[in-house]
């Protein structure tokens, strides 16, 4: 897989599992090339963390990927069928599980402690993240193998053979391919 960028790249998927930093690198990166950012959970989450209709969903997904240029973040495979054809790079960030869980706690507590206003009216309860079934923890060991299994796939298919694929195991190596996406943007 390559780790450059090429400079035509305007269409781009940043994916991995929950809490590894897709949300945070998909908007500095679209903030570089100069595209709207499409964050699939802001597009997802209605109001009372009430998920969205899944034909509603792909509708305003459809529309959003028809741009010229975009970064987009999430993993929701049901989506897979509108946004993979029309991408040009895929970022995959693969960290270590144990990584992962230590963010997604970082960011848990400090969206809690500070009732960040998430995705509309949603906010994020840090008690709620361990008693619940629903819990983001939980949710992230359910999907790192399978989403490690998915992406090795996915890339794999001779239909993606043409995308850019960056893949980093560790936030060292993304945050110098972003240093030199950025030095490459001057």
């Amino acid at each position: 897989m390559s780790s450059a960028l090429p400079g035509d790249v305007r269409r781009i998927a940043v994916v991995g599992t929950t809490g590894v930093g897709k949300s945070t690198l998909a908007g500095q990166l679209a903030g570089l090339l100069g595209v709207p950012h499409i964050e699939l959970d802001a597009l997802y989450w209605q109001p009372d963390w009430i998920a969205s209709d899944r034909e509603d969903m792909r509708r305003r997904v459809r529309s959003a990927v028809q741009a010229e240029g975009w970064v987009m973040d999430g993993n929701y495979n049901f989506l897979s069928d509108i946004v993979w054809p029309r991408l040009q790079a895929v970022v995959w960030l693969d960290y270590p599980l144990s990584l992962i869980l230590w963010r997604l706690l970082r960011r848990t507590w400090q969206r809690s402690v500070s009732k960040e206003l998430i995705w509309g009216t949603n906010r994020e309860d840090l008690w709620k993240q361990f008693g619940s079934r629903d819990s983001l923890f939980l949710w992230a060991l359910k999907t790192c193998r399978r989403n490690r299994r998915r992406y090795s796939e996915l890339l794999a298919r001779p239909e993606n053979a043409g995308l850019c694929a960056c893949h980093f195991t560790h936030p060292g190596a993304t945050n110098d391919w972003l240093e030199r996406v950025r030095a490459d943007r001057r």
